[in-house]
């Protein structure tokens, strides 16, 4: 049997798979019949569906399949009124032996569309560029060098808007070109403001606002979990934590001034602006508040696009059950797919 990509099969096809197991609900219909709500998918399609409790598969999923084990599956691929589903006819766990076969980890999680390194060595010639005074920068490279591993790899979420490898780093990205455009757009706009706006600040406040959840995550191949000190924490308290621990292990010159350091945590802990969304302080500064809404619109805009793609409701407006809970109207030509 030929091995494929579950992404690129056509209803009605057979073949051999390398997936990865996302889900095991156990759940009842309305008439109390037992079963499992199972998932599976590669780098680009998610399938979800059920296994009956009395089915041939029954026994097997209740004792032995793992949300996060990777599976080596014989399916025949089916477009049903519930979405797309697989009639599995063989199934067991990889094995070593499954590399020479085209297994490959990696080709079953979900992937940012753009090249980490290129976005990262960007990411820190913005810093070089328009992070000022030299303290302040020095600071913000010294964070983005010693956490490029985690940058290269970490979501930015576990679910929700980029939550998938290299999506901590894309988000970040998009969030700090669109604080150099608000700041630039700010300062020509109200030149006579004291304080004057302050470019440096608000670039590594988009860059630094979301370091900590380099600690508040624990990548896992079926999605981001929290760490204990993510669950007990938070990133917006951790991210702070990092910038006083890198500045308190500066030695030399340049250093950032007690100043430029207190207003950065602030920028940093208000980002998410709401006691109920994380911040224990609304943004009281010209930057935080810009930073605070180049987060929310690039986290929202996604949302709004995974919303388009991915429901299935008939007719010209999706339905609410979505992140956003609301409608989005699409038009009259119905959903994409």
């Amino acid at each position: 049997m030929p091995i494929a990509k579950l992404s690129e099969m056509s209803p009605g096809q057979e073949a051999d798979l390398f997936l990865l197991m996302t889900a095991k609900e156990q759940l009842t219909t309305k008439t109390g019949k037992p079963y499992f709500k199972v998932g599976f998918r590669d780098g680009s399609r998610e399938v979800s569906f059920p296994i009956w409790d009395d089915s041939p598969w029954g026994v097997e999923c209740r004792e032995h399949w793992s949300p996060g084990v990777y599976y080596k599956l014989r399916a025949v691929y089916r477009e049903t009124n519930f979405g797309p589903q697989l009639e599995i006819r063989k199934i067991r766990e990889v094995i070593d032996s499954d590399a020479k076969d085209g297994f490959d980890p990696q080709a079953c999680l979900v992937h940012s569309r753009f090249d980490p390194q290129p976005m990262y060595d960007e990411l820190l010639a913005i810093a070089r560029q328009h992070v000022l005074p030299a303290g302040l920068r020095r600071l913000v490279e010294t964070i983005l060098t010693e956490n490029r591993a985690g940058l290269l790899t970490y979501p930015a979420a576990r679910r929700n808007h980029h939550a998938y490898v290299g999506g901590l780093l894309e988000h970040t990205l998009s969030v700090t070109r669109t604080c150099i455009y608000l700041a630039d757009k700010y300062a020509e706009y109200y030149p006579d403001v004291k304080p004057p706006l302050d470019k440096g600040l608000t670039v590594a406040g988009g860059i630094l606002h979301d370091i900590g959840k380099l600690r508040e995550l624990q990548p896992q191949p079926e999605g981001a979990a929290h760490t204990p000190e993510g669950a007990l924490i938070g990133h917006i308290l951790s991210g702070r934590d990092m910038v006083r621990e890198t500045a308190a292990a500066m030695k030399g010159e340049p250093a950032i001034d007690p100043e430029s350091r207190l207003r950065l945590e602030h920028v940093i802990i208000a980002h998410q602006r709401l006691p109920e969304w994380g911040s224990p302080k609304p943004p009281m500064m010209p930057e935080a508040l810009l930073v605070h809404y180049a987060d929310d619109i690039d986290a929202k805009y996604q949302m709004m696009v995974n919303i388009l793609r991915d429901d299935t409701n008939p007719g010209p407006v999706t339905s609410k059950k979505n992140v956003l809970m609301q409608h989005v109207y699409r038009g009259t030509g119905g959903p994409s797919r």
